[in-house]
């Protein structure tokens, strides 16, 4: 069974920048063990699968480490895919996923330089987690190389640190982290005075056998609703420090998060499993 697979650059609208996806359009579902099995060829932090049933839409997402419940950099790519190559007259896609219905909503953008697609912004309904503070241990310290002043845990293990610097400089030992709580761990800290960003995070997932993903839409469902309790504002833009690094322009309200941003088509091809 040959199965179409882009590669999407998402939150950015450059290819090289943002974090890198892979979406796959098989024309039914494929076993468990086969998209496992790509997602670890690609060696992406995520490859969606998405499949067009009966009732709509569904997308699931696996890493190189196994399938996972939410993924939102991948949902973007998924949706810029789809309303591009498969529904190009139409602006919102819904996916039925574990994590229930995520809708993704397309603003068309400029269409600069002769590509219509240029510009085109896209947001993602997704819910937030629910975040209990915890104790910052020395195991957190001696994991990510520099002490939290708090920490958070959701699904994801939340670390706040004192400054910008703190979180863009760190170099965690991978292995201490995987002892850590959470399924990922978010490190973040407020955006400096004239950086023109609410916050700077950085994801870390090696439990799911990505040492950093690069752009973390699920992790920014911790991130952004620790800060905009915070700041006390629901409109909020966030900056991923990774070495690809990645802008999401957010919206938190009534325990969802809106997660905006662009992407950019790398490449197109064919896998050929038998």
């Amino acid at each position: 069974m040959a199965i179409k697979q882009y590669v999407v650059d998402a939150f950015t609208d450059k290819v090289f920048k943002g974090n890198p996806a892979a979406v796959c359009l098989p024309e039914s579902w494929p076993s468990d063990e086969l998209m496992a099995s790509i997602a670890m060829e690609n060696r992406f932090s995520e490859t969606a699968f998405a499949v067009r049933e009966p009732e709509g839409w569904r997308l699931r997402w696996f890493t190189p480490g196994g399938e996972i419940d939410l993924c939102g950099h991948a949902t973007l790519a998924s949706a810029y895919v789809i309303l591009r190559f498969v529904e190009p007259d139409a602006d919102v896609v819904r996916f039925r996923t574990m994590s229930g219905v995520l809708t993704v909503t397309r603003r068309r953008g400029d269409g600069r330089d002769g590509d219509d697609h240029a510009g085109d912004v896209f947001t993602m309904d997704f819910p937030a987690f629910d975040l209990k503070p915890m104790p910052v241990t020395d195991a957190m310290e001696r994991a990510l190389g520099a002490r939290p002043v708090e920490a958070w845990l959701g699904r994801d293990l939340l670390c706040v640190m004192p400054d910008e610097r703190t979180v863009r400089d760190l170099n965690p030992d991978q292995e201490l982290l995987k002892d850590l709580p959470g399924l990922l761990v978010n490190v973040t800290a407020a955006g400096a005075a004239d950086s023109g960003f609410d916050c700077v995070s950085r994801s870390f997932a090696p439990k799911l056998d990505v040492p950093e993903d690069p752009v973390c839409g699920s992790g920014h469902c911790h991130i952004l609703p620790y800060w905009s309790r915070r700041l006390g504002c629901d409109g909020l833009v966030a900056y991923q420090a990774s070495a690809r690094g990645g802008v999401i322009h957010a919206t938190v309200a009534g325990g969802r998060v809106g997660l905006g941003g662009g992407a950019a088509l790398f490449s197109v091809g064919t896998i050929l499993p038998d």
